[in-house]
């Protein structure tokens, strides 16, 4: 039997290599929502089984296939791995009355976890950054959460990525439409595949999101849910795509765009790309006027969207998109005295604000310098006893043309020639 340990499947490491890239995504996410005003919360991975269930939807795959749920074994409580972000932070907001003194721009990230077949870009847990506003209940909010995604393809890299949006109404405009939709599939019964027939009666709207070719035209044909809207709603609709117009955002309208999750009313959105095969869908999201209220909070309008970073990780790749994690200086140290004050040099470098790697455990010139290569520092800072003796460095530039040249120099200027190279 193998001691040998490895991890599980539809969970995977994060390898330092990888890690400039996720490090280049996730800051220029945050510099994108903090020029939109959205706040920082940060929720805990568990949460009560029963949000979930109460806000996703009783009949949705996530909650009747998918999700890691418990129950506790010291008191009883059922308990689940949050596999989406959104009922965790309404909890949060109606928990702690965030809304009290107003609207809130918030935004979140971190792993969920789904119990879903391991593909390319879709694990069982994987990480989303998550943005909610409440409180607003105009269209601007929904055109501002889209053109802040389409600024952040723009900051990434990415392009050739499509916006789809859809209304779908307000909760009586669906109910409306859903049995609509319930008599024009039972006209079609002989088409519909095994998943559909489930949910004939409990979740309609999900059966035109199918991807079996074989119930492709006929969902084609299907009654359209905008044509069962009312004024206010169409309205609403109108506005976003008069603002995503405004903003030079172009966008296709879906009808049978609908997410899948029941909390949703009126818009949603999905940015998709044709880069990644079946996993075409890099951020998606909508408006949920009533989840507030219906987890115990006050009315409160609220829209929102998630952006799924192993998938925008991928297709970054796919743009040839690079980033390298890289220190300033690979301090490099020949002879006993250079050994002994190379410690305390690099501490220097580092109250001067210099990213230092320091080399440990000896040996030759020529196998440090290939170690410096190797770090991809953008100096070799180079000590030998002569230099200690001197109170002198050699600053060797890694990275550069071929026009620096090295040079011997007080630590000082050492430090002023790293700094000025970083404006």
């Amino acid at each position: 039997m193998s001691n040998k340990f490895q991890s599980i499947k539809g969970f995977y490491d994060i390898l330092p290599e990888a890690t400039p890239l996720w490090f280049k995504l996730e800051d220029a996410a945050r510099r994108v929502l903090a020029q939109y005003g959205y706040k920082n919360i940060r929720m805990p991975l568990v949460e009560p089984t029963e949000l979930f269930v109460r806000s996703v939807g009783e009949h949705t795959d996530i909650v009747e296939k998918e999700m890691y749920a418990w129950e506790d074994a010291l008191n009883g409580d059922k308990l689940t791995l949050r596999p989406e972000g959104t009922a965790g932070c309404v909890r949060a907001v109606v928990e702690h009355n965030l809304t009290y003194n107003g609207p809130q721009r918030l935004w979140y990230s971190g792993a969920m976890f789904r119990h879903e077949n391991v593909q390319k870009g879709r694990q069982r847990q994987f990480h989303q950054i998550g943005v909610e506003a409440f409180g607003f209940d105009t269209p601007e909010v929904d055109a501002e959460q889209i053109v802040m995604l389409a600024r952040l393809w723009r900051e990434l890299g990415i392009e050739d990525v499509a916006l789809q949006i859809n209304s779908i109404g307000d909760a009586h405009e669906r109910t409306q439409y859903r049995n609509v939709l319930i008599a024009y599939f039972e006209q079609h019964a002989d088409l519909l595949d095994e998943d559909a027939k489930r949910r004939l009666h409990t979740n309609p709207l999900r059966i035109l999101d199918t991807k079996n070719p074989r119930m492709q035209a006929m969902c084609e044909a299907a009654p359209k849910l905008i044509d069962c809207l009312g004024d206010e709603t169409r309205s609403h609709f109108e506005g976003l795509c008069n603002r995503l117009t405004e903003a030079g955002v172009s966008f296709t309208v879906n009808p049978r765009l609908v997410r899948g999750l029941d909390y949703y009313n009126r818009t949603v959105f999905e940015w998709v790309t044709t880069k990644l095969g079946a996993q075409g869908t890099i951020a998606g999201g909508g408006r949920y006027d009533t989840l507030v209220e219906r987890l115990g909070g006050n009315p409160t309008p609220a829209c929102g969207f998630g952006i799924g970073l192993e998938r925008v990780f991928l297709l970054m790749q796919e743009y040839g998109v690079t980033a390298v994690d890289a220190p300033d200086v690979y301090l490099v140290n020949v002879g006993e005295l250079a050994e002994a004050a190379a410690f305390s040099l690099a501490e220097k470098l580092r109250n001067a604000k210099v990213q230092v790697v320091l080399h440990s455990g000896g040996g030759s010139f020529k196998s440090q310098m290939k170690k410096a290569d190797r770090s991809q520092a953008r100096y070799a800072l180079i000590l030998g006893d002569d230099e200690v003796n001197q109170q002198l460095v050699t600053l060797k530039p890694m990275q550069s043309d071929g026009k620096a040249e090295q040079v011997q120099c007080s630590l000082q200027q050492a430090i002023d020639i790293i700094l000025a190279s970083h404006m």
